[in-house]
């Protein structure tokens, strides 16, 4: 965990960051049980922040979902297929009282494509701040700026982190080609649409590279990851656009000097080809990947929240990606939502036939699958991994 305030802190404590330091976008109170606020969406795309912490988070205890829609059921069932002990509740009073106690936070899981909170989410939010609970909001909309919330938050002596409003100006930074400095390898997990899975197969990839002995650091670009306990990353898409390939460069040589990793794996935003979510360039040109794995998923006829625009293929992605940049995709990781096992397996293949590249799903299938998918491409990794274990 960051560096802790107690709960009189200011909201949104702010650090500046040295050259070289990683990311601390805000100081947080002592505590760390959370409820996920995720009315309506739990597994859904714009549900992605609560999908993904229900999944994986190392600065919260996760201890239940909201979301009337599926209560009475496991989180990890619900979302996976396989129990996490996360239970999904109706309200925040339901939430509270099977924790026993008024939980430290309640953190915003809803990802909307505008960023924005309805009236009713404002209601549930408001009354977790009255109830005495910190709020971790990663929306656009900054609730240190709403008078309402700011006035709640100091009655109740709570604090609010808009973990999505950037430093300021002046410690933002250019592009300045200390990426050429950075010498392990650097991967970046692109897809062909938002809200995709690229979050989570990066986790899933360092977590299996780890595994077998090959030090892996990844680099956050979205809030989720920030929200879930990532050392180093920035909130991309909330950055001035002329600042965003600079901090991308700045966090991975951050994480390189601040762990001399083995490989860097960059999470992808948006994608290259998306009309609307366009910082996938910028992690590109920023990050400068040798190696890039593209998420898709096979089931998806339009993009997410933009019914009109249809969803790239994957041979046509990697062709932008390829032409935009000086990088090589090494693999296709597939998002298996809506398809059957049987389904999943001929998409695997067919893929797999088609393009002449590794090919899996990494949340159904080994992990040393995205092990082999990167030693194939940088085969000097073999000698730091250790001998095969069962990695899931």
């Amino acid at each position: 965990m960051s560096a802790l305030t107690n709960s009189s802190s200011p909201p949104n404590a702010w650090r500046s960051l040295d050259e070289t330091a990683p990311a601390e976008p805000f100081a947080l109170p002592v505590g760390a049980t959370a409820v996920v606020y995720c009315e309506g969406q739990f597994g859904e795309q714009d549900g992605k922040t609560g999908n993904g912490l229900v999944r994986h988070s190392e600065k919260y205890e996760i201890l239940s979902v909201i979301d009337s829609r599926c209560a009475g059921t496991d989180a990890g069932t619900f979302l996976d297929g396989s129990p996490n002990g996360i239970p999904i509740v109706a309200t925040l009073d339901e939430a509270i009282a099977d924790a026993g106690q008024v939980p430290d936070y309640l953190i915003c899981g809803l990802a909307p494509a505008d960023g924005l909170l309805s009236q009713d989410q404002r209601v549930v939010l408001l009354d977790g701040i009255a109830q005495g609970m910190h709020v971790i909001n990663g929306l656009h909309e900054f609730l240190n700026d709403d008078a309402e919330f700011v006035a709640a938050a100091l009655i109740a002596r709570v604090t609010i982190t808009d973990v999505r409003r950037p430093k300021d100006t002046r410690d933002l930074h250019l592009f300045s080609g200390r990426i050429f400095d950075v010498t392990c390898p650097r991967i970046a997990v692109l897809g062909t649409d938002g809200a995709i899975g690229k979050r989570t197969t990066a986790t899933l990839l360092v977590q299996a590279l780890n595994a077998r002995g090959i030090h892996a650091v990844m680099v956050g670009t979205g809030q989720t990851t920030l929200i879930q306990g990532g050392k180093y990353g920035v909130a991309l898409d909330a950055l001035v656009p002329q600042f965003c390939s600079g901090e991308v460069e700045h966090q991975v040589v951050a994480a390189f000097e601040g762990e001399n990793p083995d490989v860097i794996v960059v999470e992808g935003q948006g994608a290259l080809s998306h009309p609307a979510y366009l910082t996938s360039g910028h992690i590109l040109r920023g990050s400068r990947p040798q190696g890039v794995i593209v998420q898709h998923a096979p089931k998806r006829e339009v993009l997410g929240d933009f019914p009109m625009m249809p969803m790239p293929t994957v041979a046509s992605e990697i062709a932008l990606i390829e032409a935009f940049a000086d990088t090589r995709v090494i693999g296709v990781t597939i998002n298996h939502e809506s398809m059957t096992a049987a389904e999943l397996d001929r998409s695997i293949d067919d893929h797999r036939l088609e393009l002449g590249l590794p090919v899996t799903d990494p949340l159904t299938r080994p992990g040393q699958d995205l092990v082999d998918m990167v030693l194939r491409a940088f085969p000097d990794l073999a000698p730091k991994a250790e001998p095969r274990t069962s990695i899931r």
